[in-house]
């Protein structure tokens, strides 16, 4: 089966006693065909995504790694979670074994739930026009990279496939979702954000800034964290080691697809509507080496 939208084609994997219902630019969506209507299963590919395009090239192993990553961080979040199953024997088809969770449906939130510590990316594009970031005025004199005082909650809308997600204020998001649930959006984003922070510091890794997405359990109404959770394709992470405001951080992420696709050497245009070409092998290795890292320096554990 294949899935085509725009900028976007990829065959989808039959996993028998699976229905596939969505792709998005990383992850396949999966129902029971005939097990609990309240369960999904999610599946991360090796696909990966610049600039609005998902790329011919695959990054070996990402979706591993993104998956057993975000399980981990759900082990340490005391924040209720959408997991349900992660190995064969509690119902993962062994074809996805390692890279897929089984997981409980959720009405998700038509928010973006950004946490940011640190001042970068379009957070510093705003600072720059306005002094502020979503609305939420910040001191003078930051610059690329800077500590904030504390932590702040910058939401974004959800976008269309292939488009860019929308900053947004948080007066935006109570009127999207009431007052109470974005106060409780609001409230968890940030907690997760300063107990992640606290670990990925303890672990020499600067936890710059992360997106998270919640949704409600019908079964028992309760705000529940879903999708991905604090990796490299969903966070920016730092070496607290070489970080140094007034200048852009490397990142444990795509930072070298971004720099390649940028370069001379690679020939595209981003503004040309063209798709970007295939990804040189030692980029690819490059990558794939540096979501290892962030996957072994986070958790302590080996990846294999």
């Amino acid at each position: 089966m294949s899935i085509d939208k725009p900028g976007f084609s990829t065959e989808v994997l039959e996993l028998p006693g699976w229905r596939h219902i969505y792709s998005g630019k990383v992850r396949d969506l999966y129902e029971p065909v005939d097990g609990p209507a309240d369960q999904v299963l999610v599946v991360a590919s090796d696909r990966i995504s610049a600039y609005d395009h998902v790329l011919a090239s695959t990054i070996p192993d990402k979706g591993r790694i993104l998956t057993q990553l975000s399980l981990w961080w759900f082990e340490q979040l005391n924040v209720p979670n959408h997991v349900v199953a992660s190995t064969v024997d509690d119902g993962v088809p062994a074809e996805v074994a390692g890279r897929a969770m089984v997981c409980r449906r959720l009405e998700m939130y038509p928010v973006e739930c950004i946490a940011r510590g640190y001042l970068t990316g379009s957070g510093l594009a705003e600072y720059r026009e306005s002094g502020t970031v979503c609305a939420i005025p910040l001191p003078e004199g930051l610059v690329d990279g800077s500590r904030l005082p504390e932590a702040v909650f910058t939401p974004s809308a959800k976008a269309e496939f292939g488009e860019h997600d929308v900053n947004i204020t948080y007066e935006d998001v109570t009127g999207m979702v009431g007052d109470e649930a974005a106060a409780q959006l609001r409230d968890l984003t940030l907690e997760i954000y300063r107990e992640a922070e606290r670990i990925a510091r303890e672990r020499g890794i600067i936890l710059a800034d992360t997106k998270v997405e919640f949704g409600v359990d019908p079964t028992t109404g309760y705000i529940t964290l879903g999708d991905e959770v604090l990796t490299p394709d969903s966070s920016r992470f730092w070496d607290a080691a070489t970080w140094e405001p007034g200048r852009a951080q490397p990142s444990f992420d795509k930072q070298f697809v971004r720099d390649w696709l940028t370069s001379a050497e690679s020939g595209w245009d981003r503004t040309s509507g063209q798709e970007p070409p295939a990804l040189p092998e030692e980029v690819v290795k490059r990558t794939r080496d540096r979501y290892v890292e962030a996957y072994e320096r986070l958790t302590g554990r080996t990846f294999s």
